[in-house]
């Protein structure tokens, strides 16, 4: 039991060394991930892990839960604080779970939901056919313009008021543009159903004040924690204080067991990172690099779905320029220069989801690691010259130089 991991399992041990490597010679631009610091990377690893805590503070089934409780206690005062709400639930494992034990508090089997549709950004949780949303729930969905590529929130009423669902949710996956969750809000009001927004991409910009806050146009909020709130990977639930305790039966007893108090503990600690002052300043900085580097594709010629970005990501449509490659393929070239992102439909895209026209390219990560807005210009111009020469092995070992240089210079958080 005194083994170190080197010790224990050297197996493991190298692939976390080769991993922790990887990251740290790479740029992450995956818009869904994230560097957290070297205190919640310590919180996480602790012998919190070891405890069962099923319940919720002052009221658990098994004892020695005194320092728990004030943990867990801790992290959900300071989400309440950061966001404004009633009631948070930080036991959530994921940003799924999260929105299933919404399901199960507020819905019965084949009540209609509607959210955005996948294709066109949303969440595969927000009823994707072979998902649970979409066996257990009728679902109906909405999207974005063909010509312009944004929410009309007017089309929305319109649909929601003909469908008349039983929940209505307001988020997306890959959706580069401001929601209006007040139009929503008042949208689910004169429909009759509740609201769900999904802030799990935004998180960041809203505890920031620099996205729009669904908190009193909103039932329910769902968020992740480890995207650009910058903490461990899980998921949290807000609501108003009506629907507080059919939350906590949804999560507790209704979909989880034991929390994770190593991860809440986690939690807390991120918590406490975004009520500093140095989060604006961070989340400022992602918005920034965003448009920059949206600036900096467009002015070579790509387009970008929707013409830009008013958050972290961006959906970059390789038919512009590229029309016969395919997201999957331009990724792989990007990969093999240490530029990691993901793939991705954009909206009416002719291509099935495993080959996509597009790429999600986000900035959360880079900026952890403190790059700025000239780097970024230097990370645009590496991913034109690769895409533009169609993977050529020579421009993509020239790009690779460059960011192997880049990253150095800028190193991940490690834990102490």
């Amino acid at each position: 039991m005194t083994q170190t991991l080197l010790q224990a399992d050297p197996d493991i041990h190298a692939l976390i060394q080769e991993e922790h490597a990887r990251q740290n010679n790479s740029l992450g631009l995956i818009a869904s991930e994230n560097h957290v610091s070297p205190a919640v990377l310590e919180a996480l690893g602790s012998c919190l892990t070891d405890k069962y805590a099923e319940g919720y503070p002052g009221r658990r089934w098994y004892f020695g839960c005194e320092q728990v409780d004030q943990v867990e206690q801790i992290a959900i005062d300071r989400a309440k604080q950061i966001f404004g709400v009633a009631h948070a639930n930080v036991q959530p494992h994921s940003g799924a779970n999260a929105n299933t034990a919404v399901f199960l508090a507020c819905l019965k089997p084949g009540d209609k939901i509607m959210g955005m549709d996948l294709a066109h950004g949303g969440h595969l949780s927000h009823g994707m056919r072979i998902n649970f949303s979409g066996k257990y729930f009728e679902v109906a969905s909405y999207g974005v313009e063909e010509g312009s590529e944004v929410l009309d929130m007017d089309k929305i009423r319109e649909q929601v008021l003909a469908e008349r669902p039983k929940l209505l949710i307001a988020g997306a996956s890959a959706y580069p543009r401001t929601i209006d969750f007040e139009a929503f809000g008042a949208i689910a009001k004169e429909a009759g159903c509740l609201l769900m927004a999904d802030i799990a991409h935004i998180a960041g910009l809203v505890a920031a004040g620099l996205a729009p806050s669904p908190v009193g146009h909103a039932d329910f909020i769902t968020t992740t924690i480890h995207k650009t709130l910058r903490g461990p990977r899980g998921g949290m639930i807000m609501c108003t204080e009506e629907w507080a305790k059919k939350i906590d039966v949804a999560v507790f007893p209704g979909l989880q067991g034991g929390p994770l108090e190593h991860a809440i503990a986690a939690k807390a600690v991120c918590f406490k990172e975004a009520l500093s002052g140095d989060f604006k300043t961070y989340q400022q900085q992602v918005i920034d690099n965003a448009n920059t580097l949206a600036s900096e594709l467009t002015s070579r010629g790509w387009r970008l779905t929707s013409g830009g970005t008013d958050n972290h990501l961006m959906l970059l449509d390789l038919r512009s320029r590229m029309p016969e490659t395919t997201g999957d393929t331009a990724a792989n070239w990007l990969r093999d220069a240490e530029i990691v992102c993901n793939k991705n439909s954009i909206p009416f895209d002719p291509r099935p989801p495993m080959q996509t026209s597009g790429l999600r390219l986000g900035t959360p990560a880079i900026t952890s690691r403190g790059m700025g807005t000239e780097e970024v210009k230097l990370i645009a111009e590496s991913i034109d010259s690769i895409l533009t020469s169609e993977g050529n092995e020579s421009v993509i070992a020239t790009a690779k130089g460059a960011i192997g240089a880049l990253c150095a210079q800028f190193p991940i958080p490690t834990k102490q």
